[in-house]
């Protein structure tokens, strides 16, 4: 089980699953276990100067055309400023400025990388591929709603897809998933709803919309209200059996600041959360506070967006043959789980995870190989009544 998994697993949620989680837990089943989103390779040093210097501008410190910040000078030394971590907040003062709406809709899509090894050359295809859109009324009786369907497989990148013409350009692809071998292919499902749960409207981590709506918006009045051990106890899913809830309370207990529980849960809620614009930045200066995160400058996410990232290192996978993996899938990599945010809006684009250090199934492919991802392609607060889109996203 991976640490993400550990992490669900040990705080849950109150609602009954979703769509999303329903389609989450098929990826684990089906696919590989869902990784974790990681670094970014050789397009992050260059966008690292590109973003120091723009936030140097801002701060008035120097900046060498590396991206660090010039010596200091005998006379006036220059302060120690975390760049990327200040393009994250200046991201988190847009999110603050855009306006809000009656109803709060996102569109993403999703899925987790395979390896296709033919004799022609090894290439990446996103399988467990699905998009999700979900839209709620800022106050009760405007009602909410959840949209998922499956969507084709595709090559994740152009190198990819060059060598799956390469291929004979295959409509399917067999893959090593968990502990079988499972197949993908081109197909497309119609578009299934999620009922609303029984309380009424949606829920997000134990919260209605209403409740999401009267957030405070300081980052210790959100830790407070939500990633607090009284805060994680008082919404711990009620219908856990006695004996369940027990061991989930004492792990709480004794572990009442949790950063890696923090970082997911934020980013759930930046990701698919009807939060007004003030709580949206509240939470990413939580996140740019929390230990371990660390301030990557610029990332690129799957759809080759760029924006000022949060990462967090994760703890090292390793596949062996127990589950009676090929040779070709068994070993260890290192990953990390990156937030990707849009500069010009604050909002979140992407949650990923990006191959660090190569090994395992992944032991060609290059630091910054996406392993998953949920990209979240368009979101915002809109007055008239969201539908799900017609067009497939690619």
């Amino acid at each position: 089980m991976d640490e993400l998994e550990t992490i669900r697993e040990a705080y849950g949620e109150p609602a009954p699953p979703t769509l999303r989680e329903t389609t989450e837990a098929r990826a684990r089943v089906l696919g590989k276990r869902p990784p974790r989103r990681s670094g970014l390779g050789r397009r992050l040093k260059a966008g690292i100067g590109v973003a120091a210097a723009g936030a140097a501008v801002a701060v008035g410190i120097t900046v060498t055309g590396s991206g660090s910040p010039a010596p200091p000078s005998r006379t006036s030394p220059a302060p120690s400023v975390d760049l990327g971590r200040q393009a994250v907040l200046a991201a988190a003062g847009r999110a603050a400025a855009q306006p809000g709406g009656r109803y709060w809709y996102s569109d993403s899509v999703g899925g987790q990388s395979y390896l296709v090894r033919p004799k022609t050359g090894a290439y990446a295809i996103v399988g467990a591929h699905t998009e999700f859109y979900s839209w709620a009324g800022a106050k009760p009786g405007m009602g909410a709603g959840s949209y998922g369907r499956d969507i084709p497989s595709r090559p994740l990148t152009k190198e990819d897809a060059e060598l799956w013409k390469k291929d004979g350009s295959p409509s399917r692809f067999r893959v090593w998933s968990n502990d079988h071998y499972g197949t993908y292919g081109l197909g497309t499902s119609k578009w299934e709803m999620d009922p609303p749960s029984p309380e009424g409207g949606g829920r997000w981590r134990g919260m209605t919309a209403e409740q999401l709506q009267d957030l405070p918006t300081d980052p210790e009045g959100l830790t407070r209200e939500l990633f607090s051990a009284e805060a994680r106890l008082k919404r711990m899913d009620p219908h856990l059996p006695a004996a369940g809830r027990r061991n989930l309370e004492e792990g709480i207990k004794e572990r009442p600041v949790d950063p890696a529980y923090t970082f997911v849960a934020a980013g759930e809620l930046l990701r698919d959360a009807p939060i007004p614009p003030g709580v949206r930045a509240g939470l990413m200066r939580v996140l740019t506070a929390l230990p371990g995160v660390t301030a990557i400058g610029t990332a690129t996410d799957a759809l080759g967006r760029t924006g000022p990232a949060l990462a967090r290192t994760m703890e090292t996978t390793t596949v062996t043959a127990e589950d009676g993996a090929p040779a070709a899938e068994r070993g260890d990599y290192d990953s990390r789980q990156e937030l990707v945010f849009d500069r010009r809006t604050g909002r979140l684009i992407a949650s990923q995870n990006v191959l660090t250090r190569p090994g395992g199934p992944y032991r060609d492919r290059r630091p910054g190989f996406v392993i998953n991802y949920e990209a979240v392609r368009d979101a915002g607060w809109t007055d008239a009544k969201p539908v799900p889109p017609a067009r497939l996203p690619f």
